[in-house]
């Protein structure tokens, strides 16, 4: 749940410009934020939270729209913009929490993969940066070096995956982060000041990056990724249920949506991002039979605890870029197949829905594949529709309103 945790703020900070002492604070606040929504999902409090033994954290959906939204803004100004479309769109999940039973038929099997897939391909070109490096005119950009450190990351993370076991199985990431820092180290890449300027304890300061802003653009771009994000909770309400064998009513699913929400808003006022449901979750609690919810909120403890001390942000915080990017291929590459499993669960007999996909990822890959296609277009187009994730998405669902019902042909 770490790695899942701090990946976002490390893509995120680097596209603003952080120094590695801000990126560290970045990181706590999205490790305490996180603990807190977990709390909150495990424990409940009133009409908030599932109260089910869910891991919070925050969304990769959330990254590439707020990559879209910083580049449409000076550094300084980013961040801002960014915490006051994820407030804005916390506030929309808490209220649309009661009636998102009824929308999720915007959002059958066949949207939902697009998007879940279009999120990983989305994010396959960060980790490609990551490895060649951002600045083409930076020493080493390009590097062998670079392409050596990701190629050592991937290469233990496979073997980890392929001959460990257990627990270890499932560190495979984590343990491929590791050894590919330490095998940079000698080749003097680390940076290690946000170690040594970090702080070992320190409270996270509400607005620390500055007071939300609120631009119309990012507020539609966001508010559709918290759509997507609560159709994906709702799914992982579902799928837990039914591995705890405790049935999911529409009031689960509302109290779980509200505490996605409300744990949003807080996130983005204490410097985290969008906080959702942790699938990877459900899979160890299958795997562990550990049902209790009361164990998570240790999880959740743990994070907060892990929020509170920078410095170990500082320590993530060392992990070479190029090391990131091989790790990412692997994460990113998962999340894409996640996606396809969703596509072939929805079943692409159909033409319709062959339609609905094609067309719907075709337009969610022109950003990605051209990433100045829209540089003409009005400011407000570019945020929504320089983002894979939700230009896709718009097309699918609209696509599927129109195709969606459309009667299949008999055969004769």
């Amino acid at each position: 749940m770490y790695a899942g945790v701090v990946a976002p703020p490390l893509i995120i900070g680097a596209a603003v410009g952080l120094s590695p002492t801000e990126l560290a604070l970045l990181i706590s606040a999205s490790l305490f934020t996180a603990g807190l929504a977990t709390l909150l999902q495990s424990l409940g409090l009133w009409r908030f939270g599932a109260r089910l033994p869910f891991i919070n954290g925050v969304s990769f959906a959330v990254v590439a729209p707020v990559l879209a939204i910083a580049k449409e803004h000076q550094r300084g100004d980013a961040l801002p913009v960014i915490y006051g479309s994820i407030i804005v769109a916390g506030v929309l999940a808490v209220f649309l929490a009661p009636y998102f039973g009824k929308l999720t038929r915007f959002f059958p099997v066949t949207v939902s993969g697009v998007v879940i897939t279009l999120i990983g391909l989305s994010l396959l070109p960060v980790a490609i940066k990551w490895i060649r490096g951002q600045d083409p005119h930076a020493v080493g950009y390009g590097s062998p070096r670079n392409v050596l450190l990701a190629v050592v990351t991937l290469v233990v993370v496979l073997v980890c995956n392929r001959f460990l076991t257990g627990v270890l199985n499932r560190l495979s990431l984590l343990i491929g982060l590791v050894v590919g820092t330490l095998a940079a180290w000698p080749l003097g890449v680390l940076d290690t000041s946000a170690i040594t300027q970090a702080p070992v304890f320190s409270f996270v300061t509400p607005l620390h990056f500055g007071a939300p802003r609120f631009d119309v653009a990012a507020l539609v771009s966001m508010c559709i990724v918290m759509v997507v994000a609560m159709t994906e909770s709702t799914a992982d309400m579902l799928a837990l249920g039914e591995v705890v064998d405790r049935p999911v009513t529409e009031t689960t699913i509302a109290n779980g949506l509200r505490a996605d929400g409300a744990a949003s808003a807080l996130s983005a006022l204490f410097g985290g991002f969008t906080c959702t449901a942790f699938a990877q979750n459900i899979g160890l609690i299958a795997l562990t039979r550990m049902f209790s919810r009361y164990v998570v909120a240790a999880a959740g403890v743990v994070l907060v605890l892990l929020g509170l001390f920078p410095v170990a942000g500082g320590v993530v915080a060392l992990v070479p870029q190029p090391v990131l990017g091989g790790a990412g291929l692997v994460l990113f590459g998962s999340v894409a197949v996640s996606g396809i499993k969703a596509l072939g669960v929805a079943g692409l007999g159909d033409p319709a829905k062959v339609m609905i996909v094609a067309v719907s990822l075709g337009v969610g890959l022109v950003p990605i594949a051209a990433p100045d296609f829209y540089q003409h277009f009005p400011a407000a187009v570019q945020t929504v529709f320089d983002s894979g994730i939700s230009a896709g998405t718009v097309t699918a669902v609209l696509l599927n309103l129109v195709f969606g019902r459309r009667p299949v042909p008999v055969p004769a």
